[in-house]
This record gives structure tokens, C-alpha cells and sequence, in this order.
């Protein structure tokens, strides 16, 4: 296995818009690679395509919303006509939805989870296959922490991230049988993209990501990697390991905590009235590589939940006690 990409691969990127999707697709085109960018706003592709265009590659953008799988079909599509074969696959399309999980619409939950769920589905699907068509490719997937753990206000995505953890290992298991086809999935924790400000709220707050928060170039520096060596399972986040381990081993201390640190960490202090952000509709104005949770952000928001852990815990021991 190699660990740097070449140069002049055909890459498609689903989510390209705007975060950690657009983040890739930037340093894919420092890499010359030839792209074919998706996403639901023409306004934003065109936006990400004019900056890789200006790094040197070559583009090609196709308007698509991944949960309907002729649409993804279209992107292959688009892609073999223009470049003839598609090396690489890296689908980062998400929506989010904040609020308590009887709070959140039913329609609003069913969209989080299919774009999240069956957006993966049609893109692994009509990835694969053309994968296996040509011989090759690297498909890869965009997990998330919360695919490992469980958060409160976030029951949808946390569905979603569940089961694309649950599917790329199947899949990934699956591509073994296949020589030179691989899947991947790359797990980040906290990343600074705009993301939690698009997101539907009914929580009476906008999201936040929670400390320690990575940017989205760091995320991408490790799609790339994936590219290059296959690894099935990559995670990006310093504290991802001990958050991981607390989840498993001590559930009790982790399900106490989690609520009070996530209210620390995980919502602003922004008050809104209930909406559905871009969940159904792209919302452009929006969209960017980076959020607003800079280092500056990162100090405060650090404190604030290392308190809130003491004070969890100092709580925890009280009870046991009484």
C-alpha cells in the first residue's frame, strides 16, 4: 500500500458544497486530480469549482440530491462521460437536526436519517458497481464520531451515523472478494464547518461543535489517505479514543455526563425559534469550508466542559453516596 496520492485521479465528491466535502475537493485539485463535484445548490458547486479550477484541475460539477439514487446515477454518469472512469469515491453529504428526539418532526427525522442512511446507500451502490465494471476504486465513506458513541439532541444523526458505520463494515468486508475495489470510512469528532449553523433546530439554540474541535483540512488530509492506502477505518479527533472508551466500558459515568457536557459543549448560546435549516432545502448564503469555532472558540467552550464534567462527576459521587 501507498501512502501519498498521485496525481490525475478521477474523483467524484458528494457534499461537496460546502465543509469538510469542500475542504477535500480543494486538496484534491492541489493534487491536480480530476473532479466531479455534487451537491443540491449550483450557486455553491460553482463556487467550489472556481477554487479548484484556480489550484489547477479540472471540473465538472453535477447538481444532485444523493437521496434519490437517479440522481447519483446521474453523477456516475456524468463522471465516465467527461473522464471515461472514476478512481475514487468520497461521499460527505449530511444534513443535522438538533432538538429532543419527540420534539424533532417526524418528517424532519426521516430526512436526517435518509440522507445520512440512503444517501450513503445509492452512493456506495452506484460506486461499486462501477468500481467492479473498471476493475478498481476506492470508495470512501464519511462516518463520525457519534457513529460510535450516543449524544441527547442529536437522536437522528446519530441514527444515521450508526448505520453508515454498520454498512461500510459490511461493505468493506464485501470489497475483500474484489481485487483493487476498497471501502473506507473516515470517523471525525468536533470539526469547525458551518454545518451546525445550517442545521434544523428544535432545541430553542443553534449546535455548536463540541471540544476539541479539528478543521476541516485536517479531515481531509485523511480522505486522501484513505485514497491512497485503503485503510477500512480511519478516526480524526484527539479525543476520540477516551470518549470511545468511556462509552464502552463505563456506560453509567458516560450516560451521566453526557448530558450536561453536551449542553455545555454541543449548543450555543443562540437562541431561534423552531426551523428546518437546510435539511430539505440547500441554503447557499451558508455555505463554506469553515464554520466560526476557531481556537478562540475552542479555549472557552474547553473550560466550560471541563467544569461541566467536574460537576457531573462531583453530582455522580453524591448520589452513589447518599
Amino acid at each position: 500500500m501507498t501512502r501519498t496520492l498521485p496525481d490525475g485521479l478521477v474523483v467524484v465528491v458528494t457534499g461537496a458544497s460546502s465543509g469538510i466535502g469542500r475542504a477535500t475537493a480543494g486538496a484534491l485539485a492541489g493534487r491536480r486530480a480530476r473532479l466531479v463535484l455534487a451537491a443540491r445548490s449550483a450557486d455553491s458547486l460553482e463556487a467550489v469549482a472556481a477554487e479548484c479550477r484556480a489550484a489547477g484541475a479540472q471540473v465538472v460539477t453535477v447538481v444532485a440530491d444523493v437521496v434519490d439514487e437517479s440522481a447519483v446515477q446521474r453523477v456516475l454518469d456524468t463522471a465516465v462521460q467527461r473522464f471515461g472512469r472514476v478512481d475514487g469515491w468520497v461521499h460527505t453529504a449530511a444534513v443535522v437536526a438538533y432538538g429532543r428526539f419527540e420534539d424533532v418532526p417526524a418528517e424532519t427525522f426521516r430526512r436526517v436519517v435518509d440522507t445520512g442512511v440512503h444517501g450513503s446507500v445509492h452512493t456506495a451502490r452506484v460506486a461499486l458497481h462501477q468500481f467492479r465494471r473498471q476493475g478498481h476504486g476506492t470508495l470512501v465513506l464519511t462516518g463520525s464520531l457519534l457513529g460510535e458513541i450516543a449524544t441527547p439532541y442529536l437522536s437522528s444523526y446519530v441514527t444515521s451515523k450508526w448505520a453508515v458505520r454498520g454498512l461500510a463494515r459490511v461493505l468493506a468486508i464485501e470489497a475483500r472478494e474484489t481485487a483493487d475495489v476498497h471501502v473506507c470510512v473516515v470517523s471525525p469528532g468536533g470539526v469547525d464547518t458551518p454545518v451546525y449553523l445550517q442545521a434544523a433546530s428544535y432545541a430553542g439554540v443553534t449546535g455548536r461543535p463540541p471540544p476539541p474541535v479539528d478543521r476541516p483540512e485536517k479531515v481531509a488530509r485523511a480522505v486522501l489517505l484513505s485514497l491512497a492506502d485503503h485503510k477500512p477505518r480511519r478516526s480524526v479527533g484527539i479525543a476520540n479514543t477516551v470518549v470511545r472508551t468511556g462509552f464502552t466500558l463505563l456506560p453509567g459515568v458516560f450516560d451521566r455526563l453526557v448530558g450536561p457536557l453536551m449542553r455545555a459543549g454541543g449548543l450555543s448560546r443562540d437562541q431561534v425559534v423552531p426551523h428546518d435549516g437546510n435539511v430539505f432545502v440547500p441554503r447557499p448564503a451558508g455555505d463554506a469550508v469553515h464554520g466560526r469555532w476557531g481556537r478562540h472558540w475552542q479555549r472557552a467552550a474547553g473550560a466550560t466542559a471541563v467544569a461541566a464534567s467536574a460537576g457531573a462527576v462531583a453530582a455522580a459521587r453524591w448520589r452513589n453516596e447518599s
